[in-house]
């Protein structure tokens, strides 16, 4: 008896079961993965068994004590890989990806603090398993002998994971059918498949896609563009090029949301300054109260591809970083090409974060002012660079050596987890959740707005208010559903799936010179829509580009908004986790229509068509216009002392 006691397969037993135990104990505490039913619950609880016996068998092929050895190091191996999607889920509500892995280089000293934040005390409870293991092997390796098992023990321990792995995949098909075919929401394939069988999978997908550039050929846009031209919306004869000419300064508030809009903090306007933009009519803001954020993993990242080229963000990784070398008919260069604009980007940040100074050559953007051109004391940097008011006051003189017409694109930053400000820049009341990413948040948001307040004030003095075309967006969520305690202790209510997917909502407000505005538009959109919206403002037709958003202001405009996990909103339901919800009742929609269905399959399949278009890079075939030149990345130079790109290519261009 005790020899099975001590054996090594007693030992490998244990580790299993350990194993098994702690990455379930993950699942119920760190990760909300929407479970529902038996079937769910029964899978969620048994798909780590197969990975245990898989990865953790693998130490059986070694010889005698080295077998525990090698099980200890995949264990630490396994729970390395987990904790470090914990950490990543607590802020993001995501797992990683191997896409996400290349993006390393925003893992430097400015997101120091915000890691650290995320990480709890309680977290070193996690590795109790691996010092028992440490123990027990320390107690039983002398009664192991120093030959390796016979061969058939271990092949007959793989052979058993694979047949846990198939009748895990067997009901998960059975509850999900094409579950791997069908599936954006890495949510779904944890819940079903596990942490680590997600990982193979992703890795199966990563290297798919990253095939799909050497395999495509100028047939495969064929569709694409079939379906882009009959998803055009035509302009709206109005709004068709009255803001030719003009400035546009496009503000990218970092991680903030709609419901700050109008919200009160112990009776304090969160945001007086915005709000006065939404209600003021002097001031000639539209203001979309229905727009929402399409971002996925890349964040701040996909926000600026999709408002700059109307293309959705890949659903792994960034395309910023994974897909830098592709050919983009971006925003920037459209009008640069067509109406002489001079393109740039502000950010209180260096220069490589999210690869901005390889992919910005790509969109055709002439300048990038990035922390060199900005005084980056210890006064004016915190959390992730430059804070938002010696941002904007510092951008003034930089816009005004701007060849007119611009495009400026302007990113803040101070509004960005984990939400901190120095000492005695809070001006509200503060809450008092016991979140402090909650209760920072508002703080933060509100610092961005005052320093709206005064750029606004700066803009004018400067003589560039007048002749510019102003936008303001939020760029993703800023508080993640990880802190819906907190946040249902703020707005007095609770936060449902449906409530959650309401609440990414973002602000798009847009002042146009000489137009009136239309105060609060209700019109649903999202950011995949503000290319084709903006072209048509310029008077340029976006019927020649590839695009998958429509203009806003166009009595044809398609509103429905997609996310990049396959749900949806619209104006009369939306589509959330698997469920049709009723956007007037709140209500499930147990028995959805025909039309509801297909517009399902509409979502998934403009997704997939942007997919493809992203990882076959296939905008290298098409030729939009014979006005159009293609993107040479080589000509643009991005430095403190160089001349500007504009005048750069302009030269060049002359000289041909």
């Amino acid at each position: 008896m005790k020899k099975i006691i001590y054996s090594r397969m007693s030992f490998f037993v244990i580790a299993v079961v350990l194993f098994w135990i702690k990455t379930y104990s993950f699942y119920k505490l760190e990760f909300s993965l929407g479970v529902k039913g038996t079937v769910q619950e029964f899978l969620l609880f048994f798909n780590p068994l197969s990975s245990g016996i898989l990865i953790l068998g693998l130490g059986l092929f070694t010889k005698g004590r080295r077998s525990g050895r090698a099980i200890i190091y995949l264990s630490t191996l396994l729970f390395l890989i987990q904790y470090a999607n914990v950490v990543y889920y607590r802020f993001n509500s995501d797992f990683m990806t191997l896409a996400t892995l290349t993006q390393t280089s925003n893992f430097g000293t400015s997101l120091g603090g915000s890691i650290l934040d995320l990480m709890e005390p309680y977290d070193l409870l996690y590795i109790i398993d691996i010092l028992f293991l440490l123990f027990l092997y320390s107690k039983v390796k002398g009664k192991w002998t120093t030959d390796r098992l016979k061969l058939r023990i271990p092949i007959a321990v793989l052979v058993t994971g694979i047949l846990a792995f198939s009748l895990n995949l067997h009901l998960a098909e059975k509850d999900r059918p094409q579950l791997l075919k069908r599936t954006f929401d890495r949510n779904y394939l944890v819940k079903y498949l596990g942490t680590y069988n997600f990982i193979v999978y992703d890795a199966v997908v990563s290297l798919q896609n990253s095939s799909q550039r050497v395999m495509a050929d100028s047939s495969a846009i064929v569709e694409v563009e079939n379906y882009a031209k009959a998803k055009y919306a035509e302009s709206n004869p109005e709004i068709f090029g009255v803001g030719q000419g003009k400035n546009i300064i496009k503000i990218h508030l970092e991680s903030f949301q709609s419901f700050l809009i109008d919200f009160e903090l112990n009776g304090q306007e969160v945001t007086p300054f915005l709000n006065s933009l939404v209600h003021d009519e002097t001031q000639d803001f539209t203001y979309f109260d229905n727009f929402f954020h399409q971002t996925e993993q890349g964040k701040t990242a996909d926000a600026e591809l999709i408002m700059d080229t109307s293309l959705y963000g890949l659903s792994q990784g960034s395309a910023f970083v994974t897909k830098a070398n592709n050919t983009f008919q971006a925003l920037p260069a459209i009008i640069g090409q067509q109406q002489g604009y001079t393109s740039a980007v502000f950010h209180g940040d260096g220069k490589s974060f999210w690869n901005r100074d390889k992919i910005y050559k790509r969109l055709g953007i002439d300048q990038f002012y990035y922390d060199l051109y900005y005084n980056m004391n210890e006064d004016n940097v915190i959390n992730y660079g430059l804070k938002d008011k010696p941002f904007f006051e510092e951008s003034i003189p930089l816009l005004k050596e701007l060849k007119q017409p611009f495009y400026a694109h302007m990113i803040t930053l101070t509004n960005h987890h984990p939400f901190v400000l120095g000492e005695g820049e809070a001006t509200l009341v503060p809450s008092q959740t016991g979140d402090s990413t909650v209760d920072g948040y508002f703080q933060t948001a509100r610092y961005l707005d005052e320093a709206l307040a005064k750029f606004f004030v700066d803009l004018k003095e400067a003589g560039l208010y007048d002749n510019s075309i102003i936008m303001i967006y939020g760029d993703h969520y800023g508080i993640s559903k990880n802190h819906n305690r907190a946040m249902q202790e703020i707005l007095g209510e609770e936060i449902t799936v449906l409530k959650n997917s309401e609440l990414q909502r973002v602000p798009f407000m847009i002042h146009i010179p000489g137009v009136e505005g239309q105060g609060t538009n209700h019109e649903y959109a999202g950011m995949i829509d503000v290319v084709p919206t903006l072209l048509h403002v310029l008077g340029i037709d976006a019927k020649d580009y590839l695009l998958f958003g429509t203009d806003m202001f166009s009595d044809h405009h398609r509103d429905f908004v997609p996310f990049r996990n396959g749900d949806f909103v619209t104006r009369e339901y939306s589509y959330i986790k698997g469920d049709y919800y009723d956007n007037t009742t709140k209500e499930v929609i147990y028995e959805p229509s025909e039309e509801m269905l297909k517009m399902k399959d509409t979502v998934l399949q403009e997704l997939s068509y942007s997919d493809k278009l992203l990882n076959g890079d296939l905008l290298r075939f098409y030729t939009p216009n014979e006005k159009w030149v293609p993107v040479n990345p080589s000509k643009y130079l991005y430095g403190k002392k160089q001349a500007s790109n504009a005048e750069v290519n302009g030269k060049a261009e002359k000289e041909k």
